[in-house]
């Protein structure tokens, strides 16, 4: 049997270790990952391989040859021109493999037993195997669902924390029939997860998943890396080791000496030709490559380091790794997670500060403290953005000099020249972060159109106005007064997508910033007419007629909001009579208990003035909680029900677009009509382009995010809600009190429970594998569901925290109540389990 090793990748999230290196080579216990993956190919009696190369592929060819010195019998295909993909790699080899072959990842280290996946494969008549491994938080892999037989079902390609239904994972290693590659177009790029096996699935070819025992570890990222050869000397993972065994967990190299003063704890590897100096102390863990010289003094705690480096006296070196030929001099320490690229200059007492990145041949001078990367290639692993656009502490995590990069990262994504709206809410912090980051903007050649303090929904309406790119809203978190949060808006004024998100990362994390000439930088210009524009698109799509005639009397509360400068102004022109408290502007944030004293007020205005209703709008001008007549308020699952209600007896037939999560009494409300619903992920992002992708939405959203007029502009709209209800209220000849009454009475309760990263995946994957296929529906989350009626369980894990959200809802208020208790109890118990499974291993 033939084997083909995908050995084509640049490692990118290896940098700087992969510069000159492709990732195959980067060397696990002294050896590269591309022999360890072949000692496993020959372990199992596959002795042909084939090795696909694209990046660097005359390291590889150099250092293995033929084979004939490894065992094996090697080949080598070159994508000359450009990367094929995964499959089209195999696909561009196709006459080589004329019977059933093995291809496997040339960066994972594995023990996986290939000829227990063989046997299945064979057993099973499949056609495509794939080769599984579970793993505690799935998130950046390929998650796989199987059925019973273990036949797959379904593919996720690297979910969102909310999309884990699995924690059972692609691994790399599939075992497949050749005729699979008739399926691949020629010279064309083409990958295996995202492109030929959903073919093969929507063909019905027979297709497998084979859950294989033993390690597994994608070598990734550094934390992976140093992670893997951790595990290789704790005997975690079976590998063949470079050097003779003198002691036990001592793994050393011929003609090395140890200084007899020197402290050793096993297990650790070192190689050929080193030398330990007096005092040394090395700690479990440590990896030391050959030719490597370790000065007087120093203290290893856990290292990679390279063949052919200097460790001068006195040095700390902790859980980082130290490339090729560098030098680290005397008193030098290198941190946590820090990487010195091949043949780098650490100087005498310099200090490499944790998790920083050094590119090759750099030079670090004598005491400098080094806590930014030297050279563009930042890959550390962390993630911008969030649910919501890019949130943090404001000028702790979100900073000026992270706001210049940011904006810097996101125009080098844009055209040179590109025009781009940026708007803020009026606080300080807001203020002084996006002239940062309009700065950014500028200096990668970006124009910008600055809103200044207004409120989001005006942004997004002014957006596609203006015929810009795209925009930037700063704001005060919703949820959160002491963080900002940074959304991004397309050119239509919807959020970004997630692969518009992933561009902006990879610019920042790379530091691929584009930079120009004086006469190229950005200017700033400050449209006109604003609020008049918004004022005519808002008049647009209401019957003003209407509300002029409707004789109403409304209080607002602003919260001390931007919206509170703008709102007055549409309504007045309105002819409504509207009471405003608290319209003026604050700096400061508002605290929960701050505006929840806020409503109460509003509630016994609203009953001494006698108004028909009252309103506080919150969230920049996105979200709003009603009170009616009697001073009650009504908001949550009661606003969203009343706000279905009204809408739907306006335009009966329509569709509405709500969250997962929102309650049953939507579904009842819309039969009623004659209507229609569809159900979104739990974030705002996928409400919008929901309502914007089907003509027929009336409305969006629910009482928790804000409620989108999909005709009006693409986001949440507090102002224009306000108005459009108090047209369809006159219209109508209702009352708030009057619609409450209409509404089902359905029970919608929800609990929180704390539940660890590493545990979410194994979590939907037992509440998948423990319910029937019949009462699942796997929008966000898994929901658990009763096709009778409207009773149903949702555990949603949260996007951005370590928590799963456990909602149930039904018109039987014991029901709730019941099965509340009963998944608290369910989920709890698993969580426990997993964690103490984590800790015995």
């Amino acid at each position: 049997m033939r084997a083909v090793l995908m050995a084509g990748g640049s490692g990118t999230r290896l940098r700087p270790l992969t510069c000159d290196l492709p990732k195959p080579m980067v060397p696990i216990l002294n050896r590269p990952i591309a022999e360890h993956i072949i000692n496993l190919l020959k372990r199992h009696n596959i002795t042909e391989i084939i090795a696909t190369l694209y990046y660097l592929p005359d390291v590889m060819r150099d250092y293995f040859q033929d084979g004939r010195d490894f065992g094996v019998e090697m080949t080598y295909a070159v994508e000359d021109e450009q990367p094929l993909g995964t499959a089209g790699c195999v696909k561009n080899i196709e006459e080589l493999l004329d019977d059933t072959f093995v291809v496997i990842s040339g960066d994972s280290i594995t023990d996986f037993d290939l000829q227990a996946a063989i046997a299945f494969h064979k057993q099973k008549k499949s056609k495509a195997t794939l080769v599984l491994n579970r793993v505690p938080n799935p998130v950046d892999f390929g998650v796989v669902i199987t059925d019973k037989d273990q036949r797959i079902s379904r593919f996720l390609e690297k979910p969102s924390t909310s999309e884990i239904f699995s924690d059972t994972v692609n691994t790399g290693t599939y075992i497949l029939e050749p005729e699979v590659l008739q399926y691949l177009p020629e010279n064309e790029e083409s990958d295996f997860s995202k492109d030929l096996f959903p073919l093969l699935l929507a063909k019905g070819e027979p297709m497998y998943g084979y859950i294989a025992e033993g390690y597994w570890c994608d070598v990734g990222h550094l934390d992976a890396y140093r992670e893997a050869q951790y595990d290789g000397l704790d005997g975690k993972v079976k590998l063949d080791f470079a050097y003779e065994e003198k002691s036990p967990g001592l793994w050393l190299g011929q003609n090395t000496y140890i200084d007899p003063s020197a402290k050793i704890e096993p297990p650790i590897l070192i190689g050929d030709n080193c030398r330990i100096g007096p005092g040394v102390i090395i700690e479990k863990g440590t990896v030391i490559g050959d030719n490597v010289t370790i000065g007087t003094g120093a203290d290893l705690k856990r290292p990679i380091i390279w063949n052919g480096a200097t460790i001068g006296d006195e040095c700390y070196l902790a859980a980082c790794v130290i490339s090729r030929g560098t030098r680290v001099d005397r008193r030098a320490q290198v941190l946590e997670g820090a990487v010195i690229g091949p043949l780098s200059t650490v100087g005498e007492e310099a200090q490499i500060s944790p998790n920083v990145r050094v590119w090759p041949s750099k030079r670090i001078e004598s005491g400098a403290i080094l806590n930014i990367n030297l050279i563009w290639g930042n890959t550390a692993h962390r993630n911008l953005f969030g649910q919501r656009g890019v949130t943090g502490l404001a000028n702790i995590d979100i900073t000026p000099e992270f706001a210049v990069k940011l904006g810097a990262a996101y125009g080098s994504t844009l055209k040179a020249g590109s025009q781009v709206v940026v708007s803020r809410d009026q606080r300080g912090f807001s203020r002084m972060i996006s002239r940062s980051l309009i700065a950014g903007l500028m200096s990668v050649g970006v124009n910008i159109q600055n809103l200044e303090a207004t409120a989001i929904p005006i942004a997004r309406t002014m957006t596609p106005k203006l015929g810009v790119s795209g925009g930037v809203h700063l704001r005060a978190h919703p949820d959160r007064p002491d963080h900002i949060l940074i959304e991004f808006l397309d050119e239509q004024g919807i959020n970004i997508s997630k692969s518009q998100e992933k561009k902006i990362e990879g610019a920042y994390f790379k530091e691929d910033l584009r930079r120009v000439g004086i006469p190229d930088i950005g200017n700033m210009s400050y449209p006109a007419q604003i609020i008049e524009t918004y004022r005519q698109t808002f008049e647009t799509q209401l019957d003003v007629e209407a509300i002029h005639n409707s004789e109403s009397k409304i209080v607002i509360d602003y919260v001390y909001g931007v919206s509170g400068a703008i709102l007055p102004q549409l309504l007045t022109k309105f002819g409504c009579d509207a009471i405003v408290l608290n319209a003026s502007l604050r700096q400061t944030t508002i605290s929960t208990e701050e505006r929840e004293s806020l409503l109460r007020q509003l509630g016994q205005v609203v009953e001494a003035v006698k108004a028909n209703l009252g309103v506080q709008v919150s969230a920049n001008g996105e979200q709003f909680i009603l009170v009616d007549e009697s001073g009650l308020s009504i908001r949550g699952e009661w606003l969203t029900a009343l706000m279905v209600n009204t809408i739907f007896t306006a335009y009966p037939r329509s569709t509405v677009v709500v969250p997962v999560e929102a309650s049953s009494a939507v579904e009842q409300i819309a039969r009623r009509h004659d209507g229609q619903v569809i159900r979104t992920k739990a974030n705002p992002t996928a409400l919008m382009e929901a309502a914007q992708m089907n003509p027929n939405v009336s409305l969006g959203g629910s009482g928790d995010i804000g409620f989108i007029f999909p005709q009006l502009h693409p986001g949440f709209d507090a102002m224009f809600s306000i108005a459009k209800l108090l047209e369809m209220l006159t219209s109508q000849g209702r009352s708030l009190v009057q619609i409450q009454a209409e509404l089902p009475r359905v029970c919608h309760k929800s609990y929180s429970l704390r539940c660890p990263w590493k545990v979410k995946g194994a979590l939907m994957r037992y509440l998948v594998e423990t319910h029937s296929p019949e009462q699942l529906e796997l929008i966000d989350g898994v929901k658990i569901v009763n096709p009778q009626n409207d009773n149903w369980v949702l555990i949603l894990p949260d996007a951005g925290e370590p928590l799963v959200h456990i909602v149930a809802n039904s018109d039987d208020r014991e029901w709730v109540d019941r099965s509340l208790k009963a998944y608290r109890q369910k989920v709890q118990k698993f969580i426990e389990q997993e964690q103490g499974d984590m800790v015995s291993m």
